[in-house]
């Protein structure tokens, strides 16, 4: 059976303001062309269809566009929630929607009740464990202590039971969105720490033939059968080095990893990270390359340069984001804040955060607006004084 396996969509998500709605339709398009193309049996997605609860209608309307076009390919899919849906909002409907072969799975206590699908070859068992957090869910798998692991560990024991109560050879497939040890984060994907813990270990897992993984953005192998998609876009400037990717997988009669293929995801623009300078960024021929890409710009000049954003812009006409990193000695170890501002004027304190924000102090028209702001603030206090 030849599975497309993809997660984090986001819908309805920006990157730094600018929207990637017209990108995610674009992937969507790319989706439906590699299902009909390869001759794809089943697709999964692994949670985060959207980048909210409460999705703009823009992104609704791009997801039920989504639904139609895969329904009418004939093609089954199987979807669950993420960390970033409201189960109960994607799961509205999800009976009739499914009597059209998009199967959604947003329910903790059904993670035993699979989507079987058929081949030449038999049954595939399809179990979607939407995202799971603990402290909601624990008292329906009967854990005492709210944690991830404890919770996953539970709702594989369903899906163990339930698989050993069906015809011999059936295949197995888990939809998880969780974060797995091994794994490797970027800034892009939400904290779901908790007591200090987020990871859970692939051996969670064992017993079925695939773990398709959602919530991580970068495609990672953890194992041969436990794999992340990543998002089919990039949502951070951490994600610059991704390649957006879906899997393409194909299970074997006996439920072996016959074939494992990444199938790339358009790329509506590059990102790019670039550090120095402002004058060495603008001169740099090395940076021609990045001159169409969306940039993140570090600038490290000790002072902060005037109107650093419009003259990056000048020839990164696409920066989405401006960092100040300056290059500096670094501060005297021990002393304590309290002791830098020891015997120091409120006039000097101003002074010095004025130098530490803009990398040089105030000059002299500054100096006196700061002055002028202190003696207003020293008048306001003694007349409130001779008011009451």
């Amino acid at each position: 059976m030849r599975l497309l396996h993809t997660s984090d969509w986001h819908l309805g998500r920006a990157l730094h303001r600018v929207s990637m709605l017209d990108a995610q339709a674009a992937f969507i398009t790319r989706l439906v062309a590699t299902v009909r193309e390869r001759a794809v049996d089943a697709v999964v997605v692994s949670g985060d269809v959207y980048d909210r609860a409460v999705p703009p209608l823009a992104a609704v309307e791009l997801f039920d566009d989504a639904l139609h076009r895969l329904a009418a390919l004939g093609v089954p899919t199987v979807m669950i929630s993420g960390n970033h849906d409201s189960a109960r909002r994607l799961g509205v409907g999800a009976g009739l929607i499914g009597r059209a072969g998009i199967h959604l799975r947003t329910d903790p206590g059904a993670c035993g009740e699979p989507v079987v699908l058929a081949d030449a070859h038999g049954d595939v068992a399809f179990y979607g464990l939407p995202y799971l957090e603990p402290a909601l869910v624990k008292g329906e798998f009967g854990v005492e202590r709210a944690g991830h692991e404890a919770v996953l560990a539970a709702a594989m024991d369903r899906v163990r039971a339930d698989l050993a109560t069906r015809p011999a050879g059936t295949r197995s497939v888990v939809l998880a969105h969780a974060f797995v040890t091994g794994g490797e984060a970027s800034d892009s994907e939400r904290d779901i720490t908790v007591g200090g813990v987020a990871s859970v270990p692939s051996a969670v897992f064992d017993g079925v033939d695939y773990v398709a993984l959602g919530h991580l953005h970068g495609s990672q192998v953890i194992s041969e059968r436990v794999r992340y998609s990543g998002s089919p876009l990039a949502y951070s400037f951490s994600e610059a080095a991704h390649r957006k990717t879906m899997w393409l997988v194909e299970l074997g009669a006996a439920g072996e990893l016959v074939t494992a293929e990444r199938v790339d995801c358009p790329v509506p623009r590059p990102l790019a990270r670039i550090r120095g300078d402002l004058a060495d960024l603008l001169a740099d021929p090395g940076l021609a390359r990045h001159e169409d890409a969306w940039v993140e710009a570090t600038l490290t000049d000790p002072v902060r340069p005037d109107d650093p954003m419009a003259r990056i812009s000048e020839r990164f006409p696409h920066t989405l984001s401006l960092v100040f990193d300056p290059a500096r000695a670094p501060e005297e170890p021990g002393v304590s804040y309290a002791q830098r501002l020891r015997d120091r004027t409120d006039q000097q304190i101003a002074e010095d955060f004025v130098t530490h924000v803009r990398g040089a102090g105030p000059d002299a028209r500054e100096q006196a607006v700061l002055r002028d702001a202190f003696d207003a603030v020293r008048a306001d206090d003694v007349l409130r004084e001779v008011a009451g």
